[in-house]
């Protein structure tokens, strides 16, 4: 059993920091090349940021271990959030909440986490027929992200726009670090899934042999998923940290964490469900 758990740690602690130290690393690079603005930026990190968790939920499912990639996505959610105020506090960025649009995202945020805590507590199974409703709400949610944005950061995207203008450190248009950046995402991409092929023969071989419950399995899924977002959230706003208007490293650290929250609950759950539905037999 040893053996095992020392498996998990290490495959699971390869795919953090693949995604931490190579995935995130250059989707931001990548981002940066094509000089793309902050909410953007902030998308591309939440969607890198969810790749462990889609990972991690997908084997568990293929696997039959449902319940697992439920847990996994709930602790995932709450650790996210928690992880983003302690982030605001320590930049000492409260201030950012005065916008409206902060305050719409981080209470969609909010939602993604007691929309799946209401479902369990009341011992609703989660399977197919809640994936198109999951679907729509994604949408919905993405809607309401877009348009808040559009309204209540009006001043901010201006200054975005001059800021970017202003900026000599970044690049426009790199054709070759374009391709660069591309591939490296490629091959990071076949490596993370091999290792998550591991990763799921040791979570079933867990299970089946020991019987480790699979929400203490998910809860420590989640934690080890979490720590990429945890990294991007101070570092969005550390990048920003010497410029005048530090609302753009809020609003990139904001919109990781509802793109990765909202991606998390909605579509990678749902595939975990598609998943479970098509192997469990």
């Amino acid at each position: 059993m040893l053996l095992e758990i020392t498996e998990f740690i290490i495959y699971s602690g390869l795919i953090v920091l693949i995604s931490k130290y190579i995935l995130v690393g250059t989707l931001r690079k990548l981002a940066e090349n094509l000089n793309l603005k902050p909410k953007t930026v902030g998308n591309i990190s939440g969607y890198a940021t969810s790749i462990p968790e889609f990972l991690t939920v997908s084997i568990s499912s293929i696997n039959g271990l449902i319940d697992t990639s439920v847990f996994n996505i709930v602790s995932s959610n709450v650790i996210n959030l928690i992880q983003y105020i302690a982030s605001i506090i320590v930049n000492k960025n409260r201030r950012a909440f005065a916008n409206q649009a902060i305050k719409i995202d981080f209470v969609l945020a909010l939602i993604t986490i007691l929309i799946p805590i209401f479902l369990l507590c009341n011992n609703i199974k989660i399977d197919l027929n809640f994936v198109p409703i999951f679907l729509i709400i994604y949408v919905l949610f993405l809607y309401l992200n877009n348009n808040a944005h559009k309204i209540y950061l009006e001043k901010e995207n201006k200054e975005i726009e001059k800021q970017i203008e202003e900026e000599g450190k970044k690049e426009k248009g790199n054709t070759r670090k374009t391709l660069l950046y591309t591939l490296i995402l490629i091959g990071t991409g076949i490596l993370l899934y091999l290792i998550g092929e591991l990763l799921g023969n040791t979570l079933d071989y867990l299970y089946n042999q020991f019987h480790i419950p699979q929400v203490i399995i998910g809860i420590l899924l989640g934690l080890i998923t979490s720590i990429p977002e945890l990294i991007t959230f101070f570092e969005s706003q550390k990048h920003y940290k010497t410029q005048k208007n530090k609302m753009l490293g809020v609003i990139e650290a904001t919109n990781n964490l509802l793109t990765s929250n909202i991606l998390n609950l909605f579509v990678i759950q749902s595939i975990g469900i598609i998943l479970y539905s098509i192997f469990k037999n």
